[in-house]
């Protein structure tokens, strides 16, 4: 379990500017949560606010996160994984430059090779996004 790991450029293969978590705040096996603030700056933000596209890079990149922890713990580099497929996507808001951003995964199903997902991002308190995604853990 990850209370909460400083740097997280070491558990991600992502790099600025295409960073959409800036903390690990809970790894468990099936189970990973980050924070996130959306920045003006940042390559998904449009006329002020974080894209649909957006949230769900920050929900994959929550489960990248995760995935790169549990491989710290066993000793093992992270590794790249594959956005397969995003369905049930739902959005009711986009936030605003600045928002912090809490999102959690959790593992639905687990294949050789492939992970299914659950994510969910939430702002100020509601559930702002949701989605189910497919993820090629190895190629």
């Amino acid at each position: 379990m990850a209370d909460y790991i400083p740097e997280i450029l070491t558990l991600l293969p992502q790099r600025p500017p295409f960073l959409m978590v800036d903390r690990l705040l809970y790894s468990d096996a099936d189970t990973a949560r980050t924070s996130f603030r959306v920045k003006a700056e940042n390559p998904l933000v449009d006329k002020g606010v974080f894209t649909e596209a957006g949230l769900l890079e920050n929900i994959a990149q929550t489960a990248a996160a995760g995935a790169g922890y549990n491989a710290r713990l066993e000793g093992k580099a992270a590794s790249p994984g594959y956005i397969v497929s995003v369905s049930r996507f739902t959005v009711s808001a986009l936030p605003p430059v600045d928002s912090e951003l809490l999102t959690e995964i959790r593992v639905q199903t687990r294949i050789p090779d492939i992970i299914v997902i659950s994510g969910t991002v939430t702002y100020n308190d509601k559930v702002i996004a949701a989605c189910e995604m497919k993820i090629l853990t190895s190629v």
